[in-house]
């Protein structure tokens, strides 16, 4: 040590600081480095360059030399006493000349820390992650994460060539939120947290908040901006709450944004992507694009279910101003974007979330809380404050600050039972005995309540499995507060009965009809989804019976039962065109088969049949309610057919499925009343690959001198929708 004759307290301040910040062991940095009282009545920087052997200042416009008072790097300037922190600058390995980190008071504010601790700082981003701001009148980053049992972090990046000695942070308090304002770093810097845990163990971690990511396989955090892009959505924004009401159409298109159009094998920009997807949905008549997970992922064999960057938009196709690009740019040709969100679970890549400051910190500690076996993930602790306020924080980002307008909510089943995937013994009864997730149930109850405050007209939809009651009832009805269901009870019924066999469809009639019985419990949505193309499950094509034609007649009949069934629709990319094959992530969907006549048809029925579906409010405008729906021919099991009638405010639609390729020629659907009745779609038309059986003239039936019904020729394997007139 140098100065022997100053003050022996100066000197053991000076000794244990140095010692401390060598061994990591310092919470408050600051309190050696930067501008400080010297016992001379004088002022002194002091900087810390591990390895250095000169250290160069400039202070008011003067340069000087450092003194060296440690051999492990630190220095001592002295200055005049009317010094402040933005009049020296300091001067790096690579001659840049730069403002001192240590020289600023904290850029976080103690009501940021408050909101944060008891979980309801809405905009946590903007206080924790890498943050471009002025502080003081100075450009730079303000770095802050949580980790609350770190006994130091340092941020580590391409500005201090990834030393975590040089940029060790400060303690905010007992919150466990730790900050650093380094002057000078611009966008694009890459960097890490390094954080030393109570036992000594040395952890290198990505940004939980980061707004960017490396591309995969790298996995550093990049300094990102997101306030700056110009948005010219607002006509969009202003009339989406309308848009979403239930008694409005939504025909949603899900979408893998790194399969679906791969020209050459490679993907494409959210640039390119929104030009060629805002086409294709307004030909098809798509309302909506949902995106499979678009948040940083590092595994693409895991279609983003297994995310490591929550506010980071996956760099494989651009930055985070291109995906805003990319949905302000759909917003303007009238289409809305899901997202895909995944707040049940993360995977336990060592740079990311999982002992995130040495100690269970996002998930629970015990396995039987904190690990899904089904997916060899961790559990977040929804119970804990701070994990919370990060969802919800997160949920809001992608809804306020990148304009989506839903979020699709991944896998609820799984948050909502602490036994889901689990055998007797290996869960964690909750505090009542019961098999219910209660901090779960508490956090989506949070979310779905603060978004529906926060972004009026934006949608949460729940992918939820189960029987749970109350998922789309509002949350001051003790619901869950869910705008829409999955619903998968219809789906696995419905695939299960396509799948069958023409002549053993009669035995599985229930298979049709059962769904009905519930369709009004919650507000649905019907899907046939990425799920179920996938794992051995065949595609949606290859899951239809009977010869080649019959395979893709049962297709078309598929997709327009859906369409006229009650609920709101989705469709996974490829079943528009007949894939033979599953879904592969890794190229994309199968276009080339629209040169053969029978898959061509089958887009021109689905394109058809979309601008239909919106044309038509009786198929969209009653959907949750009973008086949207009502049977005509319910128990024809012996012939396979069902028929009913859709409803809206103003107008019905008759709709008929025959289920197997028997012609019925002259068959009867009863309905009293009717004065007339025309055909308007047959999904067995000639232009989509059918047998042409239309119905150019239909009869009314009588009873006696009152029309009783209405006599159709019904198509093989075809759904046919009727327009009636009824007697004054």
């Amino acid at each position: 040590m140098a100065h022997t004759g100053i003050n022996t307290d100066y000197q053991s301040y000076l000794f244990d600081g140095i010692h401390r910040i060598m061994h990591g062991q310092h919470h408050d940095p600051h309190n050696l480095l930067g501008l400080h009282e010297h016992p001379s009545g004088d002022r002194v920087v002091h900087i810390y360059r591990p390895g250095a052997d000169k250290i160069y200042a400039e202070v008011k416009r003067n340069v000087v030399e450092a003194t060296r008072i440690h051999d492990a790097g630190f220095f001592e300037v002295k200055v005049p006493k009317d010094t402040a922190s933005g009049d020296y600058k300091i001067y790096h390995h690579s001659g840049l000349l730069a403002h001192d980190p240590y020289a600023y008071a904290p850029s976080i504010s103690d009501l940021d820390l408050y909101l944060f601790g008891t979980g309801v700082h809405y905009e946590a981003y903007r206080i924790l992650g890498a943050r471009l701001t002025e502080h003081h009148g100075v450009k730079g980053v303000r770095f802050a994460v949580w980790a609350p049992s770190a006994r130091t972090v340092s941020v580590i990046g391409d500005f201090n060539h990834w030393d975590g000695r040089v940029n060790p942070m400060r303690s905010m308090g007992s919150g466990g939120v730790w900050e650093l304002f380094v002057p000078g770093i611009e966008e694009g810097v890459h960097y890490k947290f390094e954080i030393h845990a109570q036992d000594g163990e040395r952890l290198i971690k990505a940004d939980p908040y980061a707004f960017a990511t490396e591309h995969r396989p790298r996995n550093a955090s990049v300094v990102a901006e997101v306030d700056r892009f110009q948005w010219s959505d607002h006509r969009w924004m202003e009339q989406r709450q309308h848009r979403h009401q239930p008694n409005q159409p939504m025909n949603v298109y899900e979408v893998h944004l790194t399969s679906w159009r791969r020209p050459y094998g490679n993907w494409l920009g959210y640039r390119e992507l929104a030009h060629q997807l805002a086409e294709y949905c307004n030909e098809m008549g798509f309302t909506h694009v949902e995106l499979m997970p678009i948040a940083e992922h590092p595994l693409d064999e895991s279609w983003g279910y297994q995310v490591t960057g929550f506010y980071s938009v996956t760099s494989r196709h651009g930055s985070p101003e291109d995906f805003q690009y990319f949905v302000n740019h759909l917003h303007q040709h009238n289409i809305g974007v899901i997202v895909d969100w995944v707040p049940g679970h993360f995977p336990c890549d060592d740079f990311s979330l999982a002992r995130f400051d040495g100690t269970h910190l996002y998930e629970h500690a015990d396995p039987k809380q904190g690990f899904h076996p089904h997916w060899s993930t961790s559990i977040f602790n929804f119970g804990r404050r701070e994990v919370s306020n990060f969802l919800i924080a997160n949920a809001l980002f992608w809804l306020e600050i990148m304009h989506v307008d839903a979020l699709r909510v991944d896998a609820v089943a799984s948050m909502l039972y602490l036994d889901y995937g689990r055998e007797h013994g290996e869960w964690i009864p909750n505090v009542y005995g019961g098999k219910e997730n209660l901090e779960a149930i508490e956090f989506l109850r949070h979310m779905n309540s603060i978004v529906h405050q926060r972004c009026p007209g934006a949608l949460t939809i729940a992918e939820e499995s189960t029987a749970f009651g109350g998922v789309t009832c509002p949350v001051e009805y003790d619901g869950l507060g869910f705008d829409l269901k999955w619903n998968m009870g219809w789906m696995n019924d419905t695939l299960r009965y396509f799948s069958k066999d023409s002549i053993y469809r009669s035995h599985h009639h229930n298979d049709l009809t059962f769904g009905l019985l519930y369709a009004f419990t919650e507000r649905f949505a019907l899907v046939l989804s990425h799920d179920e193309v996938v794992h051995g499950k065949q595609s949606l094509l290859a899951k239809m019976p009977g010869d080649y034609w019959q395979k893709f007649a049962n297709l078309r009949l598929l997709l327009s039962y859906m369409t006229c069934q009650p609920g709101k629709k989705l469709l996974f990319m490829g079943g528009e065109l007949g894939q033979w094959n599953e879904w592969d992530c890794n190229s994309e969907i199968d276009w080339v088969l629209l040169s053969f006549p029978m898959h061509d048809g089958l887009k021109t029925m689905v394109k058809e049949l979309n601008h239909f579906y919106l044309q038509h409010p009786s198929l969209w405008e009653r959907d949750h309610t009973h008086e949207g729906f009502e049977w005509v021919g319910l128990t024809d099991h012996q012939n396979s057919v069902v028929s009913y009638l859709r409803k809206g405010e103003n107008s019905l639609l008759l709709c008929v499925h025959n289920a197997t390729p028997t012609f019925h020629e002259g068959y009867v659907v009863a309905q009293k009343n009717v004065a007339t009745a025309r055909e308007v779609f047959n999904s067995d038309d000639e232009r989509y690959g059918g047998s042409g059986k239309r119905n150019e003239h239909i009869d009314v039936v009588y009873e006696g001198d009152y029309p009783s019904g209405i006599r159709v020729n019904l198509a093989p394997l075809a759904t046919m929708i009727f327009e009636l007139d009824f007697c004054s």
